[in-house]
């Protein structure tokens, strides 16, 4: 392919894209800041840049290309190498028997045109795409696995067979140049690029497997050099200040990192199996900062009613679900929402998540005896308004914190139970007094996180048959009348469909008769009342609002929720 050189601003002119002043004044400006004319023009906002980006292709007579709407082909892109990639931002996208697909997002530079030529070793197909989407598909792609293998063999010729003495690793430990320094560098800065929640670090037999937990699912990277991971192990004990020469127990551990402009916390957890010992770390990005209960998801009605709740004066609210469903998140949210001046706000977490100004909070520590409940018995004689217990965990705190319930204070809590009717059951089963119970509660919030779908490649969708029997018991009506949609996936989400989550929510606020059901260990009847309450909005409603709304799926949907005779209980 032969490029000609072309006049851009004479050419937008002489098709009315542009007048004579608009292109006078963007060739003013150039001269100051020495930008390229058509990101001038874009910037002054006297062309949209995918309308530019169109009217060039035209004008070459080549392609524009919408990457986030093609299917790159991964291996494609190595043929060039990231610098490379960089400096010309050109992309590869798809290899032909005779050719390679190229995009860049200004093929009028010939200069740099030439130099592709050079790199590749096959004639090239160029094509045109936004400047923005091809440094974004740069990061992803070569951003990721491959940068954390090439890390972990430059490491592994780095270790040679006696190198994970004790001391020789504390030598080389305040070395940031360190080959475990850059690996685990390395490994933090795509966690935080991907937005991952957890990263796991296994030993097996002859590999180590990293995998992390992006939107609650686990992604997988097989890297071969297995003999790294008793280095990477001693230097994560190192930062959580552990003990290094035990590998037959579990430890946990706690240390802060910067990466990429974020300042996050991480726990850990080490755990001894087979092939020596796997480690887990959560990551708490710190810079993403807290939210706002409008901004947890909940529905407008829903979010009446937790506001309703926090503006009671006294009694237990308790938030609901399994680990990794954001209690936490809501329940900072709300306390957020409490702190004021008036208010004194005591906390006593497990660990201390957020920092939070005016509130006093204070992290529990069962090695020297500093439990939930010995904390929550000093905390009242610190005189609180609001009390926010990190978990509900044993009988003692359990019956301290209903206690304080009903003796004028305010009491946020969480409970691992699936649903918010479980929760006085459990709490019963703690062996809490009903009476305590009947008097304290206020009300109870359950939730999950569903995935969200991908906002550049959600569609329209049709329902199998499966699903349709689903939606047809559940809503009431045929399952066909809703447009539904699903992600087909893209390079943005990884090719899953889904990128972010967001929130279901079941809130119970108990009435008379319940809490007397409640006050009689008549749970069964609480649970019937409960259902034909009015006001009682279960989690499989609140999950297929949001799938009516095209903000996640039937499948995933079907994915949270349990079971249909579950939900048509509800229904």
């Amino acid at each position: 392919m032969l490029l000609k050189k072309v006049r851009l601003g004479d050419l937008l002119v002489e098709k009315k894209v542009i007048s004579n002043k608009q292109l006078e004044d963007a060739l003013k400006e150039q001269k100051n800041n020495r930008q390229r004319l058509g990101k001038l023009l874009v910037s002054l906002g006297y062309v949209d840049e995918k309308q530019l980006l169109r009217f060039l292709a035209e004008q070459l007579q080549i392609q524009f290309i919408d990457l986030v709407a093609f299917k790159i082909q991964p291996l494609a892109i190595k043929n060039l190498n990231e610098m490379t990639a960089r400096r010309l931002r050109a992309l590869v996208i798809d290899e032909k028997p005779d050719h390679f697909l190229v995009v860049m997002a200004d093929p009028t530079d010939l200069g740099k045109y030439d130099q592709l030529l050079e790199s590749l070793s096959k004639p090239v197909q160029l094509c045109v795409a936004i400047e923005s989407e091809i440094i974004a598909n740069i990061d992803n792609f070569y951003r990721s696995g491959d940068e954390i293998s090439d890390l972990a063999g430059a490491l592994q010729d780095d270790l040679s067979e006696d190198s994970f003495d004790l001391p020789t690793l504390n030598e080389n430990v305040s070395n940031d140049e360190a080959p475990v320094a850059k690996f685990l560098q390395g490994l933090f800065e795509q966690a935080i690029q991907i937005k991952a929640s957890d990263i796991h670090i296994e030993p097996d037999a002859q590999v180590l497997r990293v995998r992390m937990r992006v939107d609650g699912q686990l992604q997988e990277q097989v890297i071969k050099e297995s003999r790294i991971v008793s280095a990477l192990v001693l230097r994560l004990k190192l930062m959580c200040g552990l003990d290094i020469s035990e590998k037959r127990i579990p430890q946990d551990g706690r240390f802060r990192i910067r990466a990429k402009d974020h300042d996050v916390d991480i726990r850990l957890s080490t755990m001894p199996i087979q092939h020596g010992e796997s480690v887990v770390m959560r990551l708490l990005d710190q810079s993403a900062g807290l939210l706002k209960l409008e901004q947890t998801g909940i529905e407008l009605e829903l979010l009446k009613e937790v506001r309703r709740l926090l503006s009671f004066p006294h009694g237990l609210i308790l938030v609901t679900g399994p680990t990794g469903s954001g209690k936490t998140t809501t329940l900072y949210a709300a306390l957020s929402e409490l702190n004021s001046p008036e208010k004194k706000i005591i906390t006593i977490e497990d660990p201390v998540e957020y920092k939070l100004a005016r509130v006093n909070q204070v992290q529990v520590n069962p090695k020297i005896d500093l439990t939930f409940a010995k904390v929550l018995r000093s905390v009242l004689r610190q005189d609180p308004d609001i009390i926010l217990i990190g978990e509900m965990r044993d009988q003692e705190t359990a019956e301290i914190g209903l206690r304080a319930a009903v003796t004028g204070h305010l009491v946020l809590s969480t409970l691992h139970t699936n649903d918010s009717l479980s929760a006085a059951v459990r709490l019963s089963d703690m062996g809490a007094e009903p009476y305590l119970l009947a008097s304290g509660l206020r009300g109870v919030i359950a939730q999950r996180l569903v995935r969200r779908l991908c906002n550049f490649c959600n569609e329209e969708y049709k329902p199998d048959e499966q699903e349709l029997v689903w939606l047809t018991k559940f809503l009431h009506q045929q399952g066909n009348d809703t447009n539904w949609r699903h992600g087909k996936g893209c390079v943005q989400c990884h090719n899953t469909g889904y990128r972010g989550r967001a929130a279901i929510f079941e809130i119970l606020i108990p009435d008379l008769n319940m809490l007397e059901a409640i006050r009689k260990r008549e749970y069964g009847k609480f649970v019937k009342l409960a259902n034909a309450s009015n006001t009682f909005v279960p989690l499989s409603k609140s999950a297929i609002n949001l799938a009516k709304q095209g903000i996640t799926s039937v499948e995933e949907v079907l994915r949270v929720c349990e079971s249909i005779e579950d939900i048509s209980e509800h229904s």
